[in-house]
């Protein structure tokens, strides 16, 4: 049996009855959907490993708990993703922070950063975070996987079961809101 050409539905009621190949066959649909919404999320690619593995093992245990009137599959694997990733970020939250951690990235290659750049380059970058974490989350997600993943437009509308004009409003209203959100801080010095 060809597991790659059975619809979502399908695969998650062979997965019911312990059939690994129909949770392979998922697993490579939609394993980097789950793992590109839980590095956006968390932020670390082996965390986001760990979450889209814990994710999977989820549905392997769960998979009589998906329900078709309340969504698609893909609806039911990003919100199981995106409440894994809550929880990490709690437990994260609980931990103290290690000596140094808020220096997230070293200069670039082929640059000394100065201290001057460097609190420069810092305090960009907590701008672009903050301006990320107050976009929608609908529109939070598509962003992710366009610009994080590289799913093209079409390959987000498929995988979220979008229509492609929706994924694209998305992205364009995000955007927008961006530019609004660091006009005043933009490098090319347009003056905004």
């Amino acid at each position: 049996m060809d597991y790659t050409t059975l619809d979502d539905e399908t695969l998650i009621g062979l997965i019911m009855h312990a059939r690994t190949e129909a949770l392979s066959a998922l697993y490579d649909r939609y394993g980097r959907l789950v793992f590109g919404l839980a590095l956006n999320s968390v932020g670390d690619r082996a965390t986001a490993e760990e979450i889209t593995q814990d994710v999977f093992l989820r549905v392997w245990q769960r998979a009589g708990q998906y329900r078709r009137d309340r969504g698609q599959v893909s609806t039911w694997l990003t919100g199981i993703t995106r409440h894994r990733a809550i929880d990490q970020l709690r437990r994260d939250k609980a931990r103290p922070a290690a000596p140094g951690a808020w220096a997230e990235a070293p200069p670039e290659a082929g640059q000394a950063a100065g201290p001057e750049q460097s609190v420069a380059l810092a305090l960009e970058r907590q701008q672009v975070h903050q301006a990320l974490a107050a976009l929608p989350e609908d529109q939070k997600q598509v962003l992710a996987l366009a610009y994080f993943q590289g799913l093209s437009q079409s390959q987000i509308a498929a995988a979220l079961d979008l229509p492609l004009g929706t994924v694209k409003t998305r992205i364009r209203l995000a955007m927008q809101k961006l530019r609004q959100a660091l006009g005043g801080n933009e490098r090319q010095g347009t003056g905004r």
